[in-house]
């Protein structure tokens, strides 16, 4: 199985929210909601050309990695201050998963140095690392919505996409998971998602079993699963 991690597992996205409208603020504007849902998910470059965009600014190459960097170290501090919250359900999954003996993955537009502090935070609260392979955003020749991320997570574990399942909340994760073969579940967040084929949607993690994810690949996506 592959996870994706902000918004996804933990509740993380609106902390990456409150760093870029923080920015915007330094910047002499203020982040419309529909801007920073579109950063959902994203790379920091297109997260800043989207904050960009939307404050109708410019900055240089340099301003553009400082900016990127900043929001990063922000979010970063606000993680270590407040703490990584768990999405409902989604604890109660990762670890019955990892009972059942299923490889697992977390696939992350994130850069390691901040995800590292999620991974550790699993790992205390957990006993131990919860997956067989990590890949971050900054270790993938290319990030999501392009499917390098999950394509090379299934490498690393020695999986093919007919026999994998991606765990994603945001547009760009789900184009992602679907552009690599993957049957994907859809679990929105901050972004709302349109059925796709392959696509499964629920509201939730809370109550889903191990049998419903099998039943889900093996159903190729084509079924419903329990409220």
């Amino acid at each position: 199985m592959l996870f994706d991690m902000d918004g996804t597992l933990v509740e993380t996205e609106e902390l990456w929210g409150e760093a870029l409208g923080e920015l915007a603020g330094q910047l002499g504007g203020v982040l419309s909601e529909g801007a920073r849902s579109r950063t959902v998910g994203t790379s920091m470059q297109v997260a800043m050309e989207i904050l960009y965009a939307d404050l109708g600014t410019t900055r240089t190459e340099q301003q553009h990695a400082d900016d990127a960097r900043w929001v990063e170290d922000r979010t970063a501090a606000l993680m270590s201050s407040r703490g990584v919250p768990w999405r409902p359900g989604a604890r109660e999954l990762l670890t019955a998963v990892r009972d059942a003996g299923i490889a697992t993955a977390l696939v992350t537009t994130t850069a390691r140095r901040i995800a590292a502090i999620v991974l550790d935070r699993f790992a205390d609260e957990l006993g131990e690392p919860p997956f067989d392979v990590t890949v971050c955003g900054d270790e993938v020749p290319a990030r999501k919505p392009d499917p390098a991320p999950y394509r090379q997570a299934m490498a690393a574990l020695g999986v093919d996409p007919g026999s994998s399942l991606v765990v994603e909340d945001s547009v760009v994760g789900v184009t992602a998971g679907l552009a690599a073969g993957v049957v994907v579940l859809g679990v929105p967040s901050l972004q709302s998602l349109d059925r796709r084929p392959g696509l499964v949607l629920r509201d939730s993690l809370v109550g889903l079993t191990v049998t419903d994810l099998v039943d889900l690949l093996a159903g190729g996506g084509a079924v419903e699963l329990p409220a």
